[in-house]
């Protein structure tokens, strides 16, 4: 034992402070970048005392923003769980594989949004202690972005982008076929009870000839993304008219001559102006009902390129409608002559339930098919499909089990029904404006998707979407609403 009085010498005064330093001195280091975790996942987060030394007798804590309540103590050689935080509590470990040369390390289980950030790695030994920050980046992938068109709007059409299942918060971003980022027009995050991000951007697009339009969604810590991409139908588009567009080209070169010009030529211009607006409001009137005509005769060919996300629909579904059944009503005579008529019924229900489409060629169990149903003025209907449900060997195992998902209208009511052998699984009322004339249906087999579009306006009506098909679907049309039709055919 070394004692030092005041009247020691320099040298003894100086060698004591040098000693207490050497027995006291460590330092605690982290690792040099952020440690990044998919969400779900186990994280490591290392630390190491430096110089090399033992730390088995020391106070090791992990904290966040406070050292107590902490995310784990170890002490006197063992764990020491009355400080822990409850959102921790057997999530976490200990790992000292290395603990004799002061290298320690903390595992936390299952790791969750709320992990993410700062943790404090603190060393004690003693009265002298030293911690260091370990940063623990958690990554969340999300879904895919769903898009799709929700109408015309501003001179163009409005498309939608929606995602969930994101952390932290992502970056979404529009872009046309040539990589050409899309300004948004407007954009919504939230987060859900785990802390995970939802968002939905919107898009609206003027330019009938970008085609596709893409939209990303983007993991800012990690750069990953995912993106989908929709067709954008030109004649969807809103159609100007000639005038607009000729003015529209004309007004810059219009400015820049008035600029050059004196006020008495300018007068001139106006007056001049003046009267061609005035041709052009009169046949204007004269116009309107030739562009209506244009525009239901190009509406029927908008389909030949339509896309869902990125594919190419198979084409037009080889579908019949009976005229006959529909002008009749359905009743039992007209039946039985449209079942001796049809010589070849393997492919539909062949007990006459009313359905006035008959599907020539196998159900649907696979691909991308479409076909368009004209409604006209018919006061009530049910139009849409039905499926033969089947047992585990892929067989029917009755004929008469169907699932319809379909829309319903009558009267002033329309709603959305999923039917099927145990009743009903959906009810849903729609709010439509404009009883549509003519109706086009979509099915997406593979993406669970059923849509129905109104032909002539060019809008989205209603969608079936996230529900699994498990038999052959086929086409239905009604002129009854299904509390009318008979139960005998369900």
């Amino acid at each position: 034992k070394m004692v030092v009085s005041a009247d020691s010498s320099p040298a003894g005064f100086f060698l004591l402070l040098l000693l207490l330093q050497v027995s006291t001195w460590f330092s605690v280091k982290g690792p040099d970048e952020p440690i990044m975790v998919l969400l779900g996942a186990d994280a490591t987060l290392p630390c190491q005392l430096s110089p090399e030394q033992s730390a088995a007798h020391m106070h090791i804590r992990w904290y966040r923003n406070q050292l107590s309540p902490a995310v784990f103590v170890y002490q006197n050689g063992q764990e020491q769980g009355g400080e822990q935080m409850l959102e921790y509590r057997g999530r976490t470990e200990f790992v000292r594989d290395s603990i004799n040369k002061g290298g320690v390390a903390l595992l936390i289980q299952h790791v969750r949004a709320s992990d993410h950030g700062q943790y404090w790695c603190h060393f004690m030994d003693g009265q002298s202690s030293q911690e260091a920050i370990v940063q623990l980046h958690v990554i969340g992938l999300g879904s895919a972005p769903h898009v799709r068109m929700m109408g015309p709007e501003d001179g163009g059409i409005r498309v939608l982008c929606s995602a969930d299942g994101w952390f932290p918060k992502p970056r979404v971003q529009w872009s046309d076929m040539m990589g050409v980022n899309l300004q948004s027009l407007s954009e919504f995050q939230t987060q859900d009870e785990d802390g995970l991000f939802c968002v939905e951007a919107s898009l609206v697009v003027t330019d009938s000839s970008l085609g596709n339009v893409t939209c990303s969604v983007q993991n800012p810590l990690s750069g990953q993304e995912k993106a989908s991409a929709i067709f954008l139908p030109e004649p969807f588009f809103p159609r100007m008219d000639p005038w607009k567009a000729a003015l529209a080209g004309t007004v810059p070169v219009l400015m820049l001559f008035l600029l050059g010009i004196s006020y008495t030529g300018w007068r001139k211009h106006q007056a001049k102006e003046r009267e061609v607006k005035k041709k052009q409001r009169e046949s204007r009137e004269r116009d309107q009902i030739k562009n209506e005509k244009e525009t239901v005769l190009k509406a029927k060919d908008w389909k030949k390129a339509w896309l869902y996300p990125g594919k190419l629909l198979s084409g037009l579904a080889n579908v019949t409608i009976n005229q006959e059944i529909h002008q009749n009503n359905c009743d039992p005579e007209s039946k039985e002559n449209f079942r001796e008529e049809t010589q070849d019924l393997s492919h539909s229900d062949k007990r006459g339930d009313c359905n006035l489409i008959t599907l020539n060629q196998q159900g649907f169990t696979s691909g991308r098919h479409y076909w368009e149903v004209d409604i006209k003025d018919t006061d009530e209907w049910t139009l849409g499909i039905y499926e033969k449900l089947t047992g585990k060997s892929g067989l029917s195992t009755n004929l008469q089990k169907k699932k319809f998902r379909v829309l319903e209208k009558k009267g002033c009511k329309c709603r959305a029904l999923i039917y099927g052998p145990q009743g009903f699984f959906l009810k849903k009322d729609l709010k439509i404006e404009k009883y549509p004339q003519k109706i086009v249906i979509f099915l997406d087999y593979e993406d669970k998707d059923v849509s129905f579009y109104d032909m002539i306006q060019g809008t989205h009506i209603f969608s079936f979407t996230q529900e699994r098909f498990t038999g052959s679907l086929y086409p239905y049309f009604n002129i009854k609403s299904m509390e009318h039709s008979p139960h005998e055919q369900y």
